[in-house]
């Protein structure tokens, strides 16, 4: 038997504990996990420095260096994260709809756990805390693969939380590392349907592309976003370049940060020159169409493919178009259905805009920034789900459930 059959073996089997375990049980257990997290973190610092070492060697850009870096911090927003996790109404046993039939059946519909939720991620230790404290809080019982970058720090954020769920009830089992950073191992991974019900990757398009052509397992896509802010003529351009600046500069290397600009022609002349210059200011590589190169001539000429790129760095596409409806056809043709915002006064533009962009989160007069399981009041997410089976934007403890409907009779036999 192989490390990952063990693996999930062990997982399947803790599947039986935590469908039995209360609601108080699960809370205290995840406090116990944030305490450990504040407890040892000189011992995960040390191992993040690692990985952070060997990435700047290998020439990791910044923005994925920034993915990867933990400080105090960041460690502390992960505890914090936990213990806002376990505040949150435990959704487990949760009565969705009642009805009584006329022949006297009575049927209800619950919530209950999905089971074994496998996680494949790249360069962010933080997942690994959310993701194991989401699955604990619904239920579940989680197996975490994560990037070979982080390696050192996942597996050191694995065994505090691991150690912190002795005596609680929870057993340890209910969190499982992979603790390889061979492809082979995530491959097996993706093929043990027997064991997982579920898989989660997050990352780039590339790691979602293999898991969802590789995966004999039940796949929720996650994460890829090519996101989109549509500047409108009619909009108020003060409030319109601290929101491009924000969503495209504050952490570029995330899923909810713009990647392509678009403006209206009637106002592109004055605009464009604007928010360029200001892009520039933050470091930012501007690459444009056409007539954002006629007005602004010195930017980078955008390639075709430009408009499908999720950049993750500071850099952003800039395109010009004639009205609301070619807005709209460029966004729904290029977009990765993630998150899109419109910049507008018009009421009847934004609603057209809300209503036909085809994403899973759609913004008015705002930045992409706020798609968000913390921003939504959702607690700490597990991935914004940019598919439509089964979930759609950010996942967070009452998305890592199904249902299960029970029946209570007396007597009664079908006809």
């Amino acid at each position: 038997m192989g490390m990952i059959e063990e693996i999930c073996i062990k997982a399947k089997t803790a599947t039986s504990e935590m469908g039995k375990l209360s609601a108080e049980t699960k809370t205290s257990a995840l406090r116990k996990m944030a305490d450990a997290l504040e407890n040892n973190i000189e011992k995960i610092l040390a191992a993040n420095k690692l990985d952070v070492e060997a990435a700047k060697a290998r020439g990791l850009k910044a923005s994925l260096l920034d993915r990867l870096s933990l400080d105090q911090k960041k460690i502390q927003t992960m505890a914090n994260e936990l213990r806002e996790v376990s505040a949150l109404p435990d959704p487990i046993g949760a009565v969705l709809s009642t009805s009584t039939q006329s022949n006297g059946l009575i049927i209800s519909q619950i919530r209950v756990p999905l089971g074994v939720v496998g996680v494949i991620y790249e360069s962010r230790p933080n997942v690994t805390a959310d993701a194991a404290g989401i699955c604990i809080k619904s239920g579940n019982v989680v197996i975490l693969r994560g990037g070979s970058d982080a390696l050192n720090s996942n597996v050191a954020i694995g065994d505090v939380l691991r150690e912190a769920l002795n005596g609680t009830g929870v057993p340890a089992d209910a969190i499982q590392i992979v603790n390889s950073p061979d492809r082979s191992a995530a491959e097996e991974l993706m093929g043990m349907r027997r064991y997982i019900d579920v898989l989660i990757p997050r990352g780039g398009a590339d790691l979602i592309n293999t898991v969802v052509e590789k995966s004999r397992i039940p796949v929720i896509e996650t994460g890829t976003g090519n996101c989109h802010i549509y500047v409108e003529e009619d909009a108020d351009l003060e409030k319109a370049t601290p929101i491009v600046i924000n969503a495209k500069v504050q952490r570029p290397g995330v899923c909810n940060a713009a990647e392509k600009l678009i403006v209206h022609r009637n106002i592109a002349q004055i605009y464009l020159p604007v928010i360029i210059a200001e892009l520039r200011r933050n470091g930012v590589e501007v690459r444009g169409d056409k007539e954002t190169l006629r007005i602004v001539p010195d930017v980078k000429p955008a390639s075709d493919q430009d408009w499908y790129a999720e950049y993750l760095d500071l850099i952003i596409g800039v395109k010009v178009v004639s009205n609301l409806n070619e807005a709209i056809t460029h966004i729904n043709k290029y977009s990765t259905h993630h998150s899109d915002s419109i910049l507008t006064k018009d009421f009847a533009k934004a609603s057209r805009f809300l209503k036909e962009v085809d994403s899973a989160t759609v913004y008015w007069n705002t930045s992409t920034r706020f798609t968000d399981g913390n921003q939504f009041g959702l607690g700490a997410e597990i991935g914004v789900s940019t598919q439509k089976l089964h979930v759609r934007g950010p996942m967070s403890v009452q998305h890592l459930t199904t249902t299960k409907y029970v029946v209570v009779g007396n007597g009664q036999t079908r006809k």
